[in-house]
C-alpha cells in the first residue's frame, strides 16, 4: 500500500490495535511506514536527515557537516485547506525549528501583454510556476544557507514590488502548493508527501467566500474564472499529483486525528535519525517490517553458479560464510520461523537470560552450535530495552568466539536507552530495527511499546485481549 487515507475508521482502528499490534494489523504507523519504498517513496530516510529537540541547529559535532532538513510536501486543490494544515503541522512542532515556504512565491512575473490579458492567464497551470527559482532556493536551504524568498503580488503580477523574506535554515521545511507535487524533481526533495483532498464543493464555497471578502471580485467573477481555469487546471494537473502522496488527508484541517499521528511520526523519524547519523552502525528498516529479510542483506556474498532444471546456467550469490541465529529465550524463539522461511534448514541457538531489576542480568541457559565461532551470526530478541539482556547475549557470543562484526542484531522495536548501551559498548555489530520509540518508564519498559513480548506472542499474558493479532503481528514483522 503507498498511501493511507484518514478517516474517522482510524480512530477505531487505533484505539483497538495500537502501536502494539502496528507490525501485522496494518496500524496507521504501520500504513505511514508502508509508504517508503527503495527511495522511501519520498520518506528520504538515509541517515541525512535529523533534528535536535532543544531546538539547536542540526549540526554534527563529529564532522561539522549540516544536516539535511525534514521536507514535507502539502499538496491538494485551492481552497483544501493546505494552509490550515500546515499551520496545525507547525504549532505542534513547537519545539522543533520550522519555516513554510509557499509555491505562490514562485509564481513568474506576468509580462506587459500578459498584464493585458491577465483575466484570461491561468494561475493554476504548471507553466505558471519558477520551478527553478523555487529548486534553487530548497537546495540553499537543504545545505543550510539562508535564502531570500519572493514575496508575489498579486496585484501587480510581480514578485520585485515588496522585499524578499528572509529564510534560515531549519529543521523541518514544509512545502505548501496545489502543484507542488507535479515537478518530479521538486518530488524527489521530500521526505513526506501529504494531499489534502476536500470535496469540489467544499473547496468552491471556500473560493467564493475567500475572493468576495478578501479580494473584493464579484460572484460572477469567481465562478468564470473557476470554470474556465481552476477546474479543468485541478482535473488536469492536481488530481493526478494525488497519486505521488504518502498520506492522503480528508477534510483538510477538521481532521484532527490525522495532524496528531502525522506529527507523531515525524517526530519519531527525527528523533531516529538522530541516533543513526551517531551510531552508523544502527539501521531502521523503512519501507517493511521484515527485519530478518532486511538483516540477511547486511552478510558479505560472493558470485555462485547454479544449474537450473532447464539445464540453463543462472548466476546468482551465496553467504561468505556459514551462519546460524541465536534466540534470546523466550521472546526471540518468535522470530525464528521467519529466519527458517529465509534460510531453511539454519542452525538456531539459544540463550536464557533472567533479568533481575535493571542492573543486573544472570544468565541462566545457553545452546550454542559447535562452530559458531566460524559462523555469522543473528542475534533475535525483538525488543531492545534497556540493552542489559543485549549486552549479556553479545558478550556470550564473544567469548565463544564470535567476532563483533559477524553479529547482527535484530529486532522489531528499540529504546534510545538501549541503542545507546549497545552501539557504545559493541560499535561494530550491526543493530537492525523496525522502529525506535520514545524511551523507557519507570518499571523500564518500552513505551508507548508493546508490554511484554513473550507474553503476547505465546498468549500467557494475563489482558483479556486474544492474542492472536499479537501472534500474526510478530510472525509478519520478525
Amino acid at each position: 500500500m503507498d498511501r493511507f487515507v484518514f478517516s474517522n475508521k482510524v480512530i477505531i482502528l487505533f484505539l483497538c490495535c495500537g502501536r502494539a499490534l502496528a507490525m501485522g494489523s496494518k496500524s496507521v504507523v504501520d500504513m505511514i511506514e508502508a509508504s517508503s519504498g527503495a527511495h522511501f517513496s519520498g520518506f528520504h530516510m538515509d541517515g541525512s536527515l535529523g533534528a535536535r529537540s532543544n531546538g539547536q541547529p542540526t549540526t554534527s559535532a563529529s564532522d561539522g557537516i549540516y544536516n539535511q532538513p525534514f521536507v514535507i510536501g502539502v499538496a491538494g486543490g485551492a481552497a483544501s485547506g493546505k494552509t490550515t494544515v500546515c499551520d496545525m503541522i507547525i504549532q505542534q512542532l513547537h519545539d522543533q525549528r520550522v519555516v513554510l515556504v509557499n509555491q505562490d512565491s514562485f509564481y513568474f512575473n506576468l509580462t506587459e501583454e500578459e498584464l493585458k490579458r491577465v483575466h484570461e492567464y491561468n494561475f493554476d497551470h504548471p507553466d505558471a510556476f519558477d520551478n527553478d527559482q523555487l529548486l534553487s532556493a530548497m537546495e540553499k536551504l537543504r545545505q543550510g544557507k539562508a535564502v531570500d524568498i519572493p514575496k508575489y503580488d498579486f496585484k501587480s503580477y510581480k514578485s520585485d514590488v515588496f522585499p524578499a523574506r528572509r529564510v534560515n535554515p531549519s529543521d523541518v521545511i514544509i512545502l505548501e502548493g496545489i502543484l507542488i507535487f507535479h515537478d518530479p524533481r521538486i518530488r524527489e526533495l521530500m521526505n513526506m508527501k501529504i494531499f489534502v483532498d476536500t470535496d469540489a464543493d467544499v473547496r468552491l464555497a471556500r473560493r467564493i467566500r475567500r475572493d468576495t471578502g478578501e479580494k473584493g471580485r464579484d460572484i460572477a467573477t469567481v465562478l468564470d474564472q473557476y470554470s474556465k481555469f481552476v477546474k479543468p487546471a485541478f482535473d488536469d494537473f492536481i488530481l493526478p499529483t494525488k497519486k505521488y502522496a504518502d498520506i492522503i488527508i480528508p477534510r483538510g484541517g477538521d481532521n484532527h486525528v490525522a495532524i496528531d499521528l502525522i506529527v507523531q511520526h515525524i517526530r519519531t523519524k527525527l528523533g531516529q535519525h538522530d541516533l543513526c547519523k551517531i551510531y552508523p552502525n544502527l539501521y531502521v528498516i523503512q519501507s517493511t517490517f521484515q527485519v530478518v529479510e532486511h538483516g540477511l542483506g547486511h552478510l558479505p556474498f560472493t558470485e555462485k553458479q547454479v544449474i537450473t532444471p532447464t539445464g540453463s546456467v543462472y548466476t546468482g550469490v551465496d553467504f561468505c560464510k556459514r551462519l546460524c541465529g541465536v534466540s534470546v529465550v523466550r521472546s526471540g524463539e518468535s522470530m525464528e520461523n521467519a529466519l527458517r522461511a529465509c534460510c531453511k534448514g539454519i542452525k538456531i541457538g539459544k540463550i536464557l537470560i533472567h533479568r533481575e531489576g535493571d542492573n543486573g542480568q544472570n544468565l541462566i541457559y545457553e545452546k550454542l552450535p559447535k562452530d559458531i565461532a566460524d559462523r555469522h551470526v543473528l542475534l533475535l530478541d525483538p525488543i531492545l530495552g534497556t540493552g542489559n539482556s543485549a549486552v549479556q547475549a553479545i558478550s556470550l557470543l564473544i567469548r565463544k568466539g564470535v567476532p563483533e562484526a559477524n553479529i547482527i542484531f535484530l529486532n522489531l522495536i528499540s529504546a534510545p536507552q538501549g541503542v545507546h548501551v549497545v552501539c557504545k559498548k559493541f560499535p561494530r555489530i550491526k543493530i537492525v530495527t523496525s522502529e525506535i520509540e520514545t524511551g523507557l518508564n519507570e518499571d523500564f519498559r518500552v513505551i508507548p511499546g508493546m508490554g511484554e513480548f513473550g507474553d503476547r506472542y505465546f498468549g500467557t499474558d494475563d489482558d483479556d485481549e486474544p492474542p492472536v493479532a499479537a501472534t500474526a503481528a510478530a510472525k509478519n514483522g520478525s
